[in-house]
């Protein structure tokens, strides 16, 4: 799902990656959320069901709505053929967000201003980007999905296409995806309740420290690669492997074509009995990239990276309920990138590293990995049917910098010192949701939201913090 976060980011991607952090990674464990999801009332209007089937408040999916995503959009029984459908049916559902916000940044650069910088506050009435989704079967156990989806001009790109081989020979535990998809995150961001820019992401899934090149391991952004899925029959135990393009899901190979990535995660769930199913996983997304390209004219050739270097984030996920009233789900994350990325080297086509990796490069004395901690909680209170309170908090807590600074490792050296806390981030996410109907044709919900982010020294001046904030209200619908 893009909604209004997404469509932000694919308007500004630097912005996202450089002055939102563009993500953040964890080591602690979490709790948070019941999974959220997209809704498609079309799924509903083929199975004659109401949209709380699958929804805990949409578009959050609740059990069943995980298991049905699971069995490729199957309930198993004889409807999910494409014969059974009525001729008339369309599998379509859009989804847009006509929205007022106040967004504030504590230190903009300014040249009216005596000190160079100053806070700027705006605030109006917009819209979100406009998702379109179709996805369905193609047969018994041929399963797609397909996702146009545009930013606020309408200028669309395609955020997901796959096609889906489900129980192969008879089997739950062996299905098959191939295109750009979702990663099996357990706390999924294409599926979050959240619509303002900073909190419309989870910043571990997409952070990048202060100064990294690396931008290939962006959990929360849908990848180009095939995955192996399966789970048991209750959907209890799940597992996915992906192999994938380390290209963060661009099309064209625009980085090299002899650089992947993988992303395995599983998880175990238990009944904890009046409680409900409470759920552990972990998950492991690691591989290699390019730091140099071939040039042509000083400019970098598209598909010619090489030099390629590693990179790794795993944590655990934890996804526990409180009855029928209150969840939580709490995800951490340990990050670690080669001292190549540390050093800025790596996004060269998408110019964000200034630098290429030619022979002869060395690192500056005192180069080392950039490693990082996050912690990602993240409760909910279902009031009733109709009504959501959520919140959230994150901490990304760098544990080594890039740059260890003067007489680093050997005692010699010549390179600046990099304050320990370059890059820490902190947000705070409070808001509701009231769906007044949820039903096979369409969905309403009135969305209220607040966003508080922080992250040190990474201010335009280069020394002070960068603190924003986002006061949001909206209608959200799809049909």
């Amino acid at each position: 799902m893009r909604m209004w976060a997404q469509s932000h980011l694919c308007q500004k991607p630097r912005r996202v990656k450089s002055v939102l952090a563009a993500a953040f990674a964890i080591v602690f464990l979490l709790l948070g959320a019941s999974q959220s999801a997209s809704a498609l009332p079309a799924f509903a209007r083929k199975y004659g069901l109401r949209c709380s089937a699958c929804h805990e408040s949409w578009p959050m999916l609740n059990y069943f709505g995980q298991k049905f995503k699971d069995n490729g959009y199957q309930i198993m029984n004889d409807r999910d053929a494409p014969i059974w459908q009525n001729p008339g049916y369309w599998p379509v559902t859009f989804r847009i967000t006509p929205i007022w916000h106040r967004v504030s940044t504590n230190l903009v650069p300014t040249d009216q201003s005596p000190t160079g910088e100053q806070k700027i506050t705006s605030s109006g009435f917009d819209l979100s980007g406009l998702d379109f989704h179709t996805g369905g079967t193609l047969e018994k156990n041929f399963s797609f999905y397909v996702l146009p989806s545009s930013d606020a001009t309408a200028s669309f790109h395609f955020e997901t296409v796959m096609a889906r081989l489900d129980n192969i020979g008879g089997s739950s535990w062996f299905n098959v995806k191939f295109g750009k998809y979702e990663l099996d995150n357990l706390l999924s961001e294409k599926r979050i309740l959240t619509l303002t820019g900073n909190g419309g992401i989870y910043q571990l899934y997409h952070f990048i420290p202060a100064g990294d090149g690396n931008v290939f391991g962006q959990m929360g952004d849908n990848q180009l690669g095939l995955e192996l899925m399966g789970h048991s029959y209750n959907d209890r135990t799940r597992y996915s492997v992906s192999l994938l393009s380390s290209n963060d899901g661009q099309v064209g190979l625009p980085y090299g074509a002899e650089s992947y990535s993988t992303f395995i995660t599983a998880s175990q769930a238990f009944d904890a009995g009046k409680l409900g199913v409470e759920r552990l996983g972990f998950y492991f997304m690691g591989g290699e990239a390019p730091t140099s390209w071939l040039t042509s004219g000083g400019a970098a050739i598209a598909g010619s990276g090489g030099n390629n270097k590693g990179y790794s984030r795993e944590g655990f996920v934890g996804q526990f309920y409180f009855g029928q009233h209150a969840d939580v789900t709490v995800v951490t994350q340990h990050g670690s990138d080669s001292a190549w990325f540390g050093q800025g080297y790596g996004d060269l086509i998408d110019g964000i590293a200034t630098q290429n990796n030619t022979p002869g490069t060395v690192l500056p004395t005192g180069a080392q990995n950039p490693t990082w901690n996050g912690v990602l909680f993240e409760p909910h209170i279902v009031v009733s049917p109709q009504m959501i309170l959520i919140g959230r908090y994150e901490t990304i807590r760098m544990s080594q910098q890039s740059d260890n600074g003067p007489g680093a490792n050997s005692g010699e050296g010549s390179t600046t010192p990099v304050a320990s806390n370059l890059g820490n981030i902190s947000t705070y996410t409070l808001g509701y949701r009231y769906n007044p109907f949820m039903t096979s044709r369409a969905g309403f919900a009135y969305h209220g939201e607040y966003n508080w982010f922080h992250r040190d020294g990474t201010a335009p001046d280069g020394t002070s913090n960068l603190t924003s904030s986002e006061l949001l209200f909206g209608i959200d619908f799809d049909f």
